[in-house]
């Protein structure tokens, strides 16, 4: 007869949980807007996985100018946090 080891132990959840919260994905969207940047006069232009791809992508669609402005608002995925 063969004894089971335990599949989990407290450590492994851990090392789990940090691996988990080290690899967060983080997804950045393309916003353009007026000269005061209200979220009123927001234009979605796209969705990225990094910064510079979305500031690539706005500079080579001409979204700057004298009376317009970007935003890129970083968002994180796959988040659950109890309070």
């Amino acid at each position: 007869m063969t004894s089971a080891k335990p599949f989990c132990t407290a450590t492994a959840r851990n090392n789990i949980f940090l691996t988990l919260k080290s690899n967060e994905m983080k997804l950045y969207i393309l916003y353009q807007t007026d000269i005061w940047r209200t979220k009123i006069s927001r234009v979605f232009f796209g969705i990225f996985d990094s910064r510079p791809k979305a500031l690539d992508c706005a500079k080579y669609n001409g979204l700057y100018g004298p009376n317009t402005k970007v935003v890129i608002e970083e968002v994180t995925l796959n988040i659950f946090e109890e309070i």
